[in-house]
């Protein structure tokens, strides 16, 4: 049985021709194609940010998902060309209230429509998306369909109806279930570079040779993130998802980096046995997003899938060890299962990499956003704090990342453990040193 929502204006106010928007549960609203017409049947999730609206669209984190925008009005900007967090748009549908009939920003050099057409992204308008972000808040996050133009089932808004038939509706339905889940979907390959790049140190560190050389492992890196440790002094290797530990290691990094991507961190199997030969190897590591649940995963952990997932600049996160609350940018559907409320052994292989700490906590409902490994040089957030959430609430950990990396250089690198062996402790390496 199909629940419909009617347009919030119809066709002929809006000019624009018809499109529906169906959700796995029969849940069915009516509004006009924006952007591109057609199809597009993927997940869908909301996004809780007032603004960014460009940076979201271009995050590889996105692909193949539909992304409902709880912000009523938008394309307000446009679109610039300093923006963009990679060098496509990446989600597979597009929601929005009401869109912006023009640009005004002396940045723009775009209309967003515009752009959306000419990336082919299937959209809708004129839904109410409040309610719809109610509904995916209280029955979780499922597949959904946006169909317009000659991907509309026949006779579905015809003659000027105002509701589509249930005949039209079985269709979509129909359509939409056929659907992948997005649990067991292994996607950071189809994002990731596919070959490695160099970005050298910048801004004041420009020309300069670099503090430090970074491994950065992309399974759908933004583009501000490799900008982040440049402007910090470091020379970035940026690496395709392949990456073997030989390859890695022969850059003689000081630290390593694992980025965000899309899909199920519960299919990273080759990420997570390259981790660990990072671990193994003693080498600073840092994570984020995706990489968080893959260090959650190389320690032991279990990886679930949350009902509908953080995302958006406005989430607050408890960093544990200051007590200080931090504004964060997200964009996770799945969360490392980790305990919080005191210590652990890393349960991988007897313990074999020794303690761990839940470092930062999601205030909404005390989700896992970050891991410190306590007798390692590693750790993640699950958050993004290249993103200007708070707006520079998180930059710090960038900070912390360079400051292990300058420990690592000044120590020397300890002894790799033999097949079975816990690393050294912090302890123990110093005595080494």
């Amino acid at each position: 049985m199909s629940r419909t929502a009617q347009p919030t204006w119809g066709p002929s106010r809006s000019g624009r021709p018809p499109a529906l928007l169906v959700l796995e549960d029969g849940t069915t609203l009516v509004g006009q194609a924006y952007g591109a017409t057609g199809r597009s049947v993927a997940e869908i999730v909301f996004n809780t940010g007032m603004t960014g609206y460009q940076e979201t669209l271009t995050d590889p984190s996105y692909h193949r998902q539909i992304v409902v925008m709880t912000a009523p009005h938008v394309g307000n900007t446009g679109v610039n060309d300093e923006d963009p967090e990679s060098a496509r748009i990446w989600v597979a549908g597009y929601v929005v209230r009401e869109p912006a009939r023009r640009a005004s920003s002396w940045r723009a050099r775009r209309e967003l429509e515009e752009e959306l057409r000419q990336a082919g992204v299937v959209g809708v308008c004129g839904v109410d998306t409040r309610m719809l972000t109610r509904h995916l808040r209280e029955r979780g996050t499922m597949r959904a369909g946006i169909f317009s133009g000659e991907a509309l089932p026949a006779g579905a808004l015809s003659g000027g109806q105002e509701a589509p038939s249930q005949a039209a509706v079985d269709i979509c339905v129909s359509a939409v279930r056929a659907q992948p889940l997005m649990a067991g979907q292994a996607l950071a390959a189809e994002v990731s570079t596919p070959q490695a790049y160099v970005v050298e140190p910048s801004g004041a560190f420009q020309g300069r040779e670099p503090v430090a050389v970074v491994a950065a492992l992309d399974l759908g890196i933004k583009s501000r993130t490799p900008w982040q440790l440049a402007e910090r002094g470091v020379r970035v290797h940026v690496l395709p998802q392949s990456t073997t530990l030989p390859q890695l290691l022969a850059l003689r990094p000081d630290g390593v980096f694992f980025s965000n991507g899309p899909g199920d961190p519960g299919t990273a199997d080759t990420e997570v046995e390259l981790l660990r030969g990072v671990l193994d190897a003693g080498l600073p590591f840092f994570g984020i997003c995706l990489g968080n649940q893959v260090l959650g995963r190389a320690l032991g952990y279990g990886t679930y899938k949350l009902a509908y997932g953080h995302r958006g600049v406005n989430q607050p996160v408890l960093d544990r060890a200051t007590g200080k609350v931090e504004i964060t940018a997200h964009n996770h559907g799945f969360a490392v299962d980790a305990p919080v409320g005191e210590d652990s052994v890393a349960p991988y292989d007897g313990g074999r990499y020794g303690r761990v700490r839940v470092s930062h906590v999601c205030l909404n409902d005390q989700v896992v956003e970050g891991l410190e490994a306590l007798d390692l040089p590693a750790f993640s957030v699950q958050y993004h704090p290249e993103a200007a959430a708070g707006p520079h609430d998180a930059e710090h950990l960038f900070d912390r990342f360079l400051r292990l990396v300058r420990e690592h250089q000044q120590a020397g690198s300890p002894p790799r453990p033999g097949p079975g062996q816990p690393p050294a402790t912090t302890a123990e390496q110093e005595e080494q040193a």
